[in-house]
C-alpha cells in the first residue's frame, strides 16, 4: 500500500493502516525535500502501475483532484479498530475513519471522506464524497452533508439539517438551519459569512 501525502495527516493514516495489518511501501508526495516519514520512504511521483493507495491529505479539493487525475489506483478504505461502527452503515472506497469515531445505524459515507478523531455521526446521515468531519464534531440524526464540505473541529449540527456542497463549517459552529452550496458558516447559532459560487 502507498499513502499519497507525507504530512501530519499522513502520520495518522499510516498508523491506522498499520493497525489494520497493511504493509506500507512508501509515501507519495510532490515535495522533493521530503525523503522519509515514520521510517517509510517518500517517492515524488506514483509508481507506473495499478497500486493500492489511500490519499492521506486533509484538503478536500486536493483529494478530489488526485482522484480525478489517477483513475487506475485501487483506493483502500481504512477503519480504525478503536472506532465504534454500526454493522448497518455503508462506507465507500478511499474513506478513512479515525480513532474514537462513533457512527450509528443506516449512515452512508461517500468516497474519500475523512471522519476524524472522536467525531460522532448519528443514525440516517448521508455524507457525499470528499467530506471532512473534523475531530469532536457531532452530527445528529438524518443530517445530509454535500460533496467536499468541511465540518470544523467541535462543530454541532442538529437533526434533519441539509448542508450543501463545498461548504466550510467553522470550528465550534452550531448549525440549526440548512446551509446552501458554497457557504462559509461560523458562530452559535451559525451564520453565513461568505458564499462562494461553485
Amino acid at each position: 500500500m502507498y499513502l499519497y501525502g507525507a504530512s501530519g495527516h499522513g502520520k495518522v493514516v499510516a498508523e491506522i493502516a498499520e493497525e489494520n495489518g497493511y504493509h506500507i511501501n512508501a509515501y507519495i508526495d510532490g515535495d522533493v525535500l521530503k525523503k522519509k516519514m515514520l521510517g517509510y520512504p517518500v517517492l515524488h511521483k506514483p509508481p507506473q502501475e495499478n497500486i493500492d493507495i489511500v490519499i492521506s491529505i486533509g484538503n478536500n479539493r486536493i483529494r478530489k483532484n488526485i482522484v480525478d487525475e489517477n483513475t487506475l489506483f485501487n483506493y483502500v478504505t481504512l477503519l480504525h479498530p478503536n472506532s465504534s461502527l454500526s454493522k448497518r452503515i455503508r462506507v465507500e472506497e478511499g474513506t478513512v475513519v479515525m480513532s474514537g469515531v462513533s457512527i450509528n445505524a443506516a449512515v452512508t459515507v461517500g468516497k474519500h471522506c475523512i471522519i476524524n478523531t472522536n467525531s460522532s455521526i448519528d443514525h440516517d446521515c448521508v455524507l457525499e464524497d470528499f467530506v471532512h468531519i473534523s475531530p469532536n464534531a457531532a452530527l445528529a440524526g438524518s443530517v445530509y452533508v454535500g460533496e467536499g464540505t468541511h465540518v470544523g473541529i467541535g462543530a454541532n449540527i442538529i437533526q434533519g439539517i441539509k448542508i450543501g456542497k463545498w461548504c466550510t463549517i467553522g470550528a465550534g459552529t452550531v448549525i440549526i438551519s440548512d446551509v446552501p452550496d458554497g457557504s462559509t458558516v461560523v458562530g452559535n447559532p451559525g451564520r453565513i459569512v461568505k458564499i462562494t459560487e461553485l
